[in-house]
């Protein structure tokens, strides 16, 4: 029997510009740790064979002797810079994937993801060859327009928040990137992985429950509720 390889894609290069701080939100201190080294160590300690690490331009080098070495992250094997878009940095991950049976692609600001999460993702994409974690919505959504009136309340049950990882056929998503590349209009407005995959090829994208303690950080007050959400895993 051939061994599936998966590679896990964890995209630190964004600049965090809502965080209000000099500091890129990565790196900030989260519970005496950098924050990317939660979700770094969450796929160590995963079923993923192998970590690629995509950080802003010039900062590799920081990452592998202040993260990487210091704690011992031996899955993580190729640290590569990403690009100006979030599709950017996806797409140098994916070329430092190459050879991987499966993709797990993950934000970096998602502290709080937890090896069961990620084991949940690898069944789905063993099965579906597309899956997204996410989780139904609680509240009421509304649609606004362009003055911030409200135009219409879609259905709540049929609504779910998407987070990472988001999980992919290695050869489905790195033809979804190409043809991306390929068009020649505007990319703006791809927020995620899936909707790459939706638009370019005719693969359907299977929900796969993850954790309502799966945020991302993006503002201050992130921060402290991740803090909170990793305290109590640990003290349990």
């Amino acid at each position: 029997m051939v061994q599936e390889k998966i590679t896990a894609i964890v995209l630190a290069a964004g600049r965090g510009a809502r965080m209000e701080s000099k500091i890129q939100k990565q790196y900030m201190v989260l519970d005496g740790k950098p924050l990317i080294y939660y979700a770094l160590l969450a796929f160590e300690n995963s079923a993923v064979d192998h970590i690629v690490l995509v950080t802003g331009a010039g900062e590799e080098e920081y990452c592998r002797e202040e993260i990487v070495k210091p704690y011992d992250f031996s899955k993580v094997t190729a640290i590569v810079s990403g690009g100006k878009e979030r599709y950017h940095s996806v797409y140098e991950g994916l070329k430092a994937a190459e050879g991987s049976d499966y993709v797990l692609i993950h934000d970096g600001a998602r502290p709080c993801v937890t090896p069961k999460v990620i084991q949940a993702a690898i069944e789905g994409v063993r099965e579906a060859k597309a899956c997204v974690v996410g989780m139904p919505v609680k509240d009421t959504i509304k649609i606004a327009d362009d003055l911030e009136y409200a135009v219409s309340t879609p259905n709540r049950s049929k609504l779910w928040l998407i987070q990472t990882p988001q999980a992919f056929s290695y050869s489905l998503v790195w033809q979804a990137y190409e043809a991306l590349f390929e068009r020649e209009d505007n990319l703006e407005g791809i927020t995620d992985d899936a909707m790459v995959v939706e638009q370019m090829t005719a693969q359907r994208v299977k929900l796969i429950r993850g954790s309502y303690k799966n945020i991302k950080v993006t503002t201050p007050e992130d921060l402290t509720i991740a803090e909170k959400f990793l305290q109590k895993r640990i003290d349990n």
